[in-house]
């Protein structure tokens, strides 16, 4: 019983997050769900820089790979223990050149990321390129697998 009230739920969370974002892409697609899915990358973007790991609990699945830029291979509860980290304060995640492709039940998306912020009292700029993969889940889109690699400046 617990399993369909979390899925309507969080439907209804991904519903009501999406009207409030602004649009991530000026050449937006005419298909609903990539520009459904690039509305999440952006929600994800959000609540990394507010540390909000409720949204992202909610973004992620439960069997996420995700493979920092620096190599690290984390799962979710190490993903999200690394969003709440006090010693990294994201101040502004933006993508930018960013594409979802739609696959049925799957999504790949690929892009490139700016991250500026401080991290043990140092201030800090990233630009690197990501890969998302999303499946859709009921109504609901989640990221399952990401990674991302540093452009050099």
């Amino acid at each position: 019983m617990k399993a369909p009230i979390a899925a309507f739920a969080l439907s209804a969370f991904m519903a009501a997050s999406l009207e409030l974002l602004p649009v991530v892409n000026p050449r937006a697609s005419s298909d609903p769900e990539e520009s459904r899915i690039l509305a999440l990358e952006n929600a994800w973007n959000q609540a990394e820089e507010k540390k909000d790991t409720r949204t992202l609990n909610l973004l992620l699945s439960e069997t996420l790979s995700y493979i920092h830029y620096d190599g690290t291979l984390m799962d979710k509860s190490q993903f999200l223990a690394s969003a709440r980290d006090r010693w990294l304060q994201p101040t502004q995640i933006s993508n930018e050149s960013i594409k979802a492709h739609v696959y049925g039940q799957s999504a790949v998306v690929t892009g490139v990321y700016r991250e500026t912020g401080n991290q043990k009292g140092k201030a800090y700029q990233r630009r690197g390129r990501f890969t998302d993969t999303w499946i859709k889940v009921g109504n609901s889109w989640q990221c399952v697998a990401s990674q991302s690699t540093l452009i050099a400046h």
